[in-house]
């Protein structure tokens, strides 16, 4: 994508990519799942996929093409529907991108006892301090990981925050999605 600046490693560029790919969907879209493949290999044991991506003239030859998968279904937790993918060995990597709600640490003590599930999400959105925040997570098979954060309330691509382990969890739920 043209607006995707410059990263230091293919990973944190696909994880951009996916981000901006995402912000020009605008917000309260679903979660999205996408496959990372290698884009040399791609052009050449799928050139007409390639084609189809606007990769058959690209230039770069190390780089990651995000492949976004069919839809995560309604209504079945991230967490299970995670466990339930299997990548074939040409997938590299893979990348979620997904929207929350959440509190800056300040509130963590405000947070009323025996709250969970479904009751502490409906106290979460209905705090004055709340944010809304779209989290994009890229794991490759080497355990390799990189995220962007964008707040909603700050949604610019230079305001994009990135780093290795700014959503552990997710990163550690989408690798399990290698393991054998």
């Amino acid at each position: 994508m043209s607006n995707t600046p410059m990263a230091a490693n293919p990973l944190t560029r696909a994880v951009l990519e996916i981000d901006e790919y995402a912000s020009g969907l605008g917000w309260d879209q679903p979660a999205r799942l996408f496959a990372l493949v290698d884009t040399a290999r791609l052009r050449v044991q799928e050139p007409g996929l390639a084609a189809q991506l606007g990769l058959e003239n690209e230039q770069e030859t190390i780089g990651l093409t995000p492949v976004e998968q069919d839809e995560i279904p309604a209504g079945k937790p991230l967490d299970e529907f995670l466990g339930t993918i299997a990548w074939p060995d040409s997938v590299v990597g893979c990348a979620l991108t997904v929207e929350r709600l959440m509190l800056p640490p300040s509130a963590e003590a405000s947070v009323p006892e025996g709250l969970s599930g479904k009751k502490l999400t409906k106290w979460v959105a209905a705090h004055p301090d709340r944010q809304e925040v779209r989290m994009t997570v890229g794991v490759l098979r080497d355990g390799t990981r990189d995220s962007a954060l964008r707040l909603r309330e700050k949604d610019a691509p230079k305001e994009v925050l990135t780093g290795a382990d700014l959503v552990p969890g997710l990163a550690e739920a989408l690798s399990s999605t290698f393991a054998d």
